[in-house]
């Protein structure tokens, strides 16, 4: 009697993402204190944000215009009427003991984000990422643990609140992410696109981007969602995709030993690279929300709304679609092109001045992006202005210089030299007239290469291609001089 091998579960996750950003207006989102990263704390506080008695709220209209305009740039639905409400709960850094956001009528619901996963071979995959809500509300203040970065560990802690009433929008998602990857690239794209609409800097380590993971796993084919645990403390996206990763781990662990799976918050732990409790949750948790009293609805115009519409960029993802489809470039270049608004607009730039596409697109993600990145400087920061990178380009395609000549000038190039003046006296020579006796005279005087080379050592073109090239001072038209060099070679 044999006994049959037992069939591995094949488990899937299930993931959404809360991500809070922080919008750059220049001040708060119900006082007019400054939202200013980085001042000495407890600075940038007022009466309001810090909730003393007589005073009100009233909202900072760029607030509404930024989240509106997310919404728009997410695909989802604007409420024509919506509300603040306040949300009830007790910690340090919440000076009123309450924080006003927005419960049962957000500003924005049910829209979607594209997200792109490409793989080594440069294929792209697309996938559509419900977005569940989009609602406006005010930061908390930030506690800072004497002795430790965590509460546990440390011996006192202090409370700043110049954050406490900076604006945020919440963007909620559908539970349709599956992987650390797809998370991370739903993350990365969030970030992309509140860059474009310039509502947000995006910058995680700022505290500006803040992601929030709810992860379960489930047996496939099974319609019931396991039980869910939340991660936080995610500072970048690498750490979002690590920690998903170890979650998901973790679970399909747990249930294939039968241990039980507990609603949990946990934390990622950069240093030993895994999740740990940081507390137990029992239930949902009773906020008593009720609609703040302080401040009236909302209400967007048919105007407004049409306004903030007209003024929306064209967004990531519109712009990879159009870099592969009509200017036929790799998934990868455009990608790369279109991480940063600033190199996609220096990129379409090139081509209003000229540039081909392609040829514009490797000198950018190559060349020029390794210089920036040794030098620290973005693209805004060169001085080698578009039509100038469309000009060396079509130098070098009409023949008039070597790519060669243009990567040895390139830093000039970068430090504003024109490149009238880089190549001044650098023009190829393309005239076999001139090339045929340069070519005769190396060959005069390299006898014994010329010997071997007829004798089958064809690897020798090179050395004679190289001979004319040195004597010309690397003016020599490259194809040109090959074709004149192996067909004297083998008269």
């Amino acid at each position: 009697m044999t006994t049959a091998t037992p069939v591995k579960t094949e488990y899937e996750a299930i993931i959404g993402l809360e991500t809070h950003c922080q919008l750059s207006t220049n001040t708060k989102i119900f006082s007019n204190s400054s939202t200013a990263f980085g001042a000495e704390p407890n600075t940038n506080i007022d009466p309001v944000c810090m909730g003393l008695p007589g005073v009100l709220p009233v909202l900072n209209a760029k607030v509404l215009e930024y989240a509106v305009k997310t919404g728009l740039a997410l695909n989802c639905q604007i409420a024509r009427y919506s509300k603040f409400d306040r949300k009830q709960y007790f910690y340090p850094d919440l000076p009123k003991n309450y924080q006003i956001s927005q419960y049962d009528l957000p500003i924005a619901e049910h829209g979607w984000i594209e997200i792109e996963l490409v793989d080594d071979a440069g294929n792209p995959t697309r996938k559509r990422i419900g977005i569940t809500r989009l609602h406006m509300e005010e930061d908390a203040g930030k506690l800072v643990h004497a002795g430790s970065e965590r509460l546990s560990g440390s011996t006192y802690s202090l409370v700043d609140y110049n954050r406490a009433g900076v604006p945020l929008v919440e963007i909620v998602s559908e539970p349709d992410l599956r992987s650390g990857q797809e998370a991370a690239e739903y993350a990365s794209e969030l970030r992309r696109i509140v860059r474009y609409l310039g509502v947000s800097d995006g910058n995680m380590q700022e505290g500006s981007l803040r992601c929030d993971v709810n992860i379960s796993v489930r047996p496939v084919g099974r319609k019931e969602f396991g039980t869910k645990v939340e991660i936080k403390n995610m500072n970048s996206f690498s750490a979002i995709q690590k920690a998903i990763d170890y979650e998901i781990e973790r679970q399909i662990a747990a249930n294939e030993s039968g241990e039980k799976i507990v609603q949990e918050t946990r934390l990622w732990e950069e240093g030993s690279q895994r999740t740990i409790s940081m507390r137990i949750k029992e239930g949902s948790s009773d906020y008593r929300y009720f609609p703040e009293p302080d401040l009236a609805p909302i209400q967007v115009s048919e105007q407004q709304l049409a306004t903030w519409l007209s003024e929306l960029p064209e967004l990531p993802a519109q712009k990879r679609h159009h870099y592969e489809n009509e200017l036929g470039l790799s998934a990868y270049d455009a990608r790369v092109l279109t991480e940063d608004s600033s190199v996609a607009d220096y990129f379409e730039s090139a081509i209003k001045s000229g540039a081909n596409p392609k040829s514009a697109a490797n000198w950018i993600t190559q060349d020029i992006a390794a210089y920036l990145n040794k030098q620290k400087l973005t693209i805004a920061e060169i001085a080698l202005t578009p039509a100038h990178l469309a000009d060396v380009i079509t130098r070098i395609e009409t023949g008039k210089i070597s790519n060669a000549q243009a990567k040895e000038k390139l830093t000039d190039l970068l430090s504003g030299v024109s490149p009238e003046k880089a190549f001044a006296g650098q023009e190829l020579i393309s005239d076999p007239t001139i090339l045929e006796p340069i070519i005769d005279q190396v060959l005069a005087e390299n006898p014994q290469q010329l010997e071997k080379y007829r004798g089958g050592n064809t690897n020798l073109k090179g050395f004679f291609v190289g001979q004319v090239l040195k004597k010309t001072g690397k003016r020599a038209e490259p194809k040109l001089t090959n074709e004149l060099v192996e067909k004297k070679l083998n008269a």
